[in-house]
């Protein structure tokens, strides 16, 4: 079973990629849409299971792999509760998002290449998640790298998608660079890459040091883990290498809900949490863990407050709930962790895949400033959209019943508290605010995109496609251009296909009560995890013993934020403009991200560019052309030169060379 979940994503992308050809474009994308769907029904009874207590974790031999010396590892395939999760919210998501793409990317023609990226993409990143060892987790990890360069640049012929694909792979080559040598300085400590081996012998290296640079004496589980992390920190987007994410929403949306939203950005989670006893025995390294997942998580919270375009304002949002994730594992609540990651992949994905459906209604049109007044137009999108902002906001009633957020993200906030540490309590007042302004900016999309008067005038996208449907027609339908006296004459948003909505109804399901039914799971059974990661019942005791301010204060943050954010668009539309006007220099610093691109302008692409080119006029031109090809054109042009004297064609100057090579000759033997 477990051979074929992983499998089938491959088999269909090589057949969909390689064969489109053959069996036309319906049967490529039926093809990978049928291999992800056989994939989610294979892993959803594997996770009951776990949930049940039915299951128990194994191993499944693939192929002997490496035989090197002392180096040996098989390709495996490790399924147990972390694996068990991991596989629901990969299958389940992008098979959703592969039944989605087929109205999205109707009208795209190289709709055979998008499907089988995205099939592609899922199998590396089931390999990633099923990995026994951690070159074959390293596998993955390339792979999903590889896969989302792909779907990023998927509309290769816009200069800004191939500039976001290059960014996001080189960002990524940075915190991979960390993963390796964290991998390498593993298996120089533990002589495997076997991640059972590993974990088993991790809590006897606690405390043990090596000789490091200059003579100093480093803790050696501190500097694995670190650098395990600076891999994390690459591929979940956090606080120094998030800069590619953004930039990421150049892609299709519906890579946006399956990479960025709840797949590969939480790869880095799932590491942290699958190598948690390793982690355990860093305590340096889990500070760490937790300083920079609070503050991503503050971070991106404020940048998401002044964003205009629909999807950053989402992947934004997305950085921020990763930091959620990470400071719980740094506090040690890896349970809560993941179940934030469980939760999230539903409303995120929802919310992705909700926006795709806004900017297919509004022509592509990304820019919220060019909406309102949509939910009468489009209100299944509505109504999902809606059951997604409830749920990362965290809506909810104690002891009664809550939506996706409610539960998992409380849960962090009273594990980050209950830890009792300094930096815990500092991960959970960055993390209380940053749940207000995520209630800010949730609400803030919901108000400026569904209420509000219509604003499409403005929008060029709008303005060209009402142009092309008067003159050409779009589909040969009536869509109603009727002037409504609002400057929206000739346009009528319509509701996406059913294609495209059963998805997001599909999901909407899981962000209403994916938290409610798994709670006590997740959070509260140590026989689930069942060592699947390191479970600390001490901090499980501790959050349900904190005290009832701290579990009213996501509620109340929430509030406040549904209530600005009300007040400012909805009440009184004029108040955010005052705003940036009295807080110019305040509003410029968010609005442009902390000037973080800026920064890494200066630092490294300038110096880079600067000696790019000094490598290449001074190295390049100045030396290896000059002295090699140039070089050796410039000897055989001159020899030619003298030669051509010398051939000039008369017989006794032949004669005379002639005999002066005999007298040469001669001379060279008499001294011989």
């Amino acid at each position: 079973m477990i051979q074929a979940i992983v499998f089938a994503p491959l088999l269909a992308a090589l057949i969909a990629g390689l064969g489109n050809r053959m069996i036309g474009n319906t049967a490529a994308k039926a093809v990978t849409t049928a291999g992800l769907f056989l994939s989610c029904a294979l892993s959803w009874p594997i996770f009951i299971g776990f949930v049940t207590g039915s299951a128990e974790a194994g191993v499944t031999p693939v192929l002997q792999w490496v035989q090197s010396g002392t180096l040996s590892f098989d390709w495996a395939l490790r399924v147990d509760a972390l694996t068990a999760v991991m596989l629901v919210v990969i299958t389940t998501v992008s098979a959703l998002v592969h039944l989605y793409s087929w109205g999205y990317m109707e009208e795209d023609p190289d709709q055979p290449r998008f499907f089988a990226y995205l099939s592609l993409f899922t199998f590396a990143m089931l390999m990633l998640v099923t990995a026994d060892n951690l070159v074959q987790m390293f596998f993955g990890w390339e792979g999903v790298g590889l896969a989302s360069y792909l779907l990023i640049g998927f509309w290769f012929k816009k200069p800004s998608a191939c500039a976001a694909a290059i960014k996001a792979f080189v960002v990524n080559r940075v915190g991979d660079l960390g993963f390796m040598l964290g991998i390498f300085g593993t298996w120089l400590v533990f002589q495997t890459t076997s991640i059972p081996e590993i974990l088993a012998a991790a809590p006897a290296m606690k405390g043990a040091s090596t000789i490091g640079f200059l003579g100093a004496r480093i803790d050696t589980m501190t500097v694995l883990c670190i650098l395990l992390f600076i891999g994390a920190m690459g591929k979940s987007a956090q606080l120094g290498l998030h800069t590619w994410l953004p930039d990421a929403m150049e892609g299709p949306t519906p890579v946006s809900a399956l990479i960025h939203a709840a797949t590969m950005v939480t790869a880095g989670v799932f590491m942290v949490c699958r190598l948690s006893p390793m982690f355990e025995a860093a305590p340096v390294a889990l500070a760490f863990v937790t300083v920079i997942g609070a503050l991503t998580c503050f971070f991106a919270a404020t940048v998401g407050t002044c964003q205009w375009d629909i999807k950053r304002v989402i992947a934004y949002s997305t950085c921020s709930q990763l930091g959620y994730m990470f400071f719980a594992a740094g506090v040690g609540a890896y349970g809560a962790a993941m179940f934030h990651l469980f939760t999230h992949a539903f409303f995120k994905a929802l919310l992705f895949l909700g926006a795709g459906s806004v900017i297919h209604a509004m022509h592509h049109e990304q820019d919220m400033r060019y909406y309102g007044d949509l939910r009468r137009h489009i209100p299944i999108t509505f109504w999902v959209m809606t059951a997604g902002t409830l749920a990362i906001t965290g809506v909810g009633v104690i002891g009664v019943f809550g939506f996706a957020g409610f539960y998992s993200k409380d849960a962090i906030l009273e594990a980050a508290f209950g830890s009792g540490t300094e930096l815990g309590t500092l991960a959970f007042m960055l993390g209380s605010f940053a749940a207000l302004l995520t209630s800010f900016y949730s609400w803030r999309l919901v108000f400026l995109t569904f209420f509000g008067k219509p604003r499409w005038a403005g929008s060029e996208h709008i303005q060209h496609a009402v142009h092309d449907e008067h003159h050409h027609g779009d589909d040969g339908h009536d869509h109603g251009h009727a002037d409504h006296g609002d400057g929206t004459a000739g346009y009528h948003p319509h509701e996406s296909p059913w294609s495209m909505l059963v998805p997001i109804l599909v999901l909407s399901v899981g962000a209403v009560f994916a938290g409610f039914v798994f709670n006590d799971a997740f959070i509260n059974s140590e026989s689930f995890w069942n060592g699947a990661i390191f479970y600390n019942e001490h901090l499980v005791h501790a959050m349900h013993h904190v005290p009832l301010w701290v579990k009213l204060t996501p509620g109340i943050v929430m509030l406040i934020g549904l209530f600005i954010a009300w007040n400012n668009y909805i009440r009184n539309p004029e108040l955010p403009a005052a705003f940036v006007n009295n807080f110019r220099q305040l509003h410029a610093f968010v609005y442009n991200k902390w000037y973080f691109d800026e920064l890494y302008n200066v630092l490294f692409v300038r110096p880079a560019f600067w000696l790019g080119r000094q490598f290449w006029k001074i190295g390049d031109i100045g030396i290896i052309d000059r002295f090699g090809p140039n070089g050796a054109a410039w000897v055989v042009a001159r020899g030619s030169g003298y030669a051509q004297k010398v051939q000039s064609g008369y017989l006794y100057s032949y004669a005379l060379i002639m005999l002066l090579g005999l007298v040469a000759a001669i001379s060279w033997v008499m001294v011989k």
